[in-house]
């Protein structure tokens, strides 16, 4: 799929460079960081749904109660 930005001068430049410094291609280094910021947005939501059924439901284990309960 090919996608077109409406990017200023300075913000063209400013990617070019960045991908020069990086030895990468524009289009490599917008397609990365596209999927990372995706990627760390959806890791962010599941932190914070984790984060909310543990404090509805806050039952913890010690390390060692944890080796107790598998025989370790």
């Amino acid at each position: 799929m090919a996608i077109s930005l409406r990017l200023s001068p300075d913000e063209e430049n400013l990617i070019r460079e960045y991908a020069s410094m990086m030895n990468l291609t524009v289009s490599e280094l917008v397609r990365s960081s596209v999927l990372e910021q995706i990627e760390d947005k959806l890791d962010l939501e599941l932190a914070e749904e984790a984060y909310e059924d543990y404090l509805e439901n806050s039952v913890t284990y010690s390390f060692d109660q944890v080796k107790k309960d598998l025989g370790l």
